[in-house]
């Protein structure tokens, strides 16, 4: 019997680097504290772990959503072979939110205490349980994925027969909870800076998700391409590069009308510290992507539309952090620098869902028209031959 030897690369290397790293992070973490862990404080108690692991986190999952909605909601069948690689990042997503929140939370193993102490006036209270009733969607959506490769036939029929109940809570939950995010910082017009804080908050979470989903979706898709050696589908990417066109053209333009009618425009042309982070979201999310996007032979091109997928993405990210870090740090009357070990912990949750996601392309049917590169059948008259007697002469 011959052991298959296991090829050590550069970035095997890199991922075993920063898991070991996590690991001694996680023990001053959860047996020194918050205080040894992080710089966190009673000032700026929200920080990296909040801003990028559970704001980012959600928004970059927001893929699930939208195309299962535009599959078996709307119906729009040529979208149905990346439905799958979508619900497994949205489900890692999720499930890595969870995980960070218990390292963020003083108390972690108090999590469960919103499903029996309610309190409905709480826009906290509206997440958690979204964030608890979509990652059991999630679960139920990725199921048949797992009866599938299991040969679970009559569980899996069962499943089927009710996904599209799933798929509309998922769509109403995953709606509730994009948008609620952007309702915690409803509460403090006075802290977060004119730059971000808006009433149409909530509606810039939900169209920021949005985008993040479709850009998600190409960044995802032009991976698994180079990485699992399959053909890109470049077509299906072209439509998603459409679409984007529209959500992040609507978002600009409610972005312009936002700031121009609460008086704010003017202040992009004052020189700052928020004015700099705000102008590098705008270019990154919106005016750059966009502008790519329009042109024709950008917008039909594979490198084109990943490298408008990444700054998009790249944008809306560092658009959550200025929410949740720089519109706040003039208020809090300082600057908060994340420690090491926060950046260390935030690294090992973004190598652990590239990790996990490889993991489940490679042993699960997440890719179903892989099937098809199975080897061909034998001619008939090939396999017959197999089998002749020799005929001799005189017999």
């Amino acid at each position: 019997m011959t052991i298959p030897r296991m090829r050590f690369t550069f970035w095997k290397a890199v991922f075993a680097v920063i898991m070991v790293a996590g690991v001694y992070c996680t023990f001053i973490r959860f047996f020194r504290g918050l205080g040894a862990s992080t710089n966190l404080s009673d000032q700026f108690p929200w920080g990296l772990w909040i801003g990028f692991d559970v704001m980012c986190g959600v928004m970059l999952a927001a893929g699930g959503f939208t195309l299962t909605a535009a599959v078996e909601i709307f119906n729009i069948k040529r979208f149905h072979s990346i439905v799958r690689p979508t619900i497994l990042t949205a489900f890692l997503g999720y499930l890595l939110v969870c995980a960070a929140l218990m390292y963020d939370l003083g108390l972690p193993w108090n999590i469960w205490h919103p499903l029996i102490m309610r309190n409905p006036h709480s826009v906290m209270f509206e997440v958690a349980y979204c964030v608890m009733l979509y990652t059991t969607v999630l679960a139920l959506e990725f199921s048949p994925i797992v009866l599938e490769h299991f040969h679970l036939h009559r569980a899996l029929k069962i499943v089927r027969s009710v996904m599209v109940v799933f798929v509309i809570l998922g769509v109403l939950l995953s709606t509730l909870h994009q948008s609620s995010l952007g309702t915690l910082y409803l509460i403090m017009p006075n802290k977060l800076h004119p730059f971000w804080y808006s009433p149409l908050l909530p509606v810039f979470f939900f169209l920021s998700a949005i985008s993040v989903g479709l850009a998600m979706t190409i960044f995802e898709s032009s991976m698994s391409s180079k990485y699992f050696g399959r053909e890109i589908e470049l077509p299906i990417l072209r439509d998603l590069g459409r679409v984007l066109v529209v959500v992040l053209a609507l978002y600009g333009i409610l972005k312009f009308e936002d700031l121009y009618h609460r008086h704010v425009l003017g202040l992009v042309f004052v020189s700052g510290y928020e004015q700099r982070f705000f102008l590098l979201e705008i270019f990154l999310s919106v005016l750059i992507p966009l502008g790519m996007l329009l042109v024709p032979k950008i917008r039909e091109n594979a490198q084109g539309l990943y490298l408008a997928a990444v700054l998009c993405l790249l944008g809306f990210v560092t658009n959550r952090l200025n929410v949740a870090i720089t519109g706040v740090e003039s208020a809090m009357g300082g600057r908060y620098t994340p420690k090491w070990t926060e950046v260390v912990i935030t690294a090992m949750f973004v190598a652990l869902g590239f990790a996990i996601f490889g993991f489940a392309a490679k042993y699960l049917p997440i890719f179903p028209e892989e099937k098809a590169h199975a080897p061909a059948m034998r001619k008939p008259e090939t396999v017959m031959s197999d089998f002749a007697v020799p005929v001799h002469a005189g017999d």
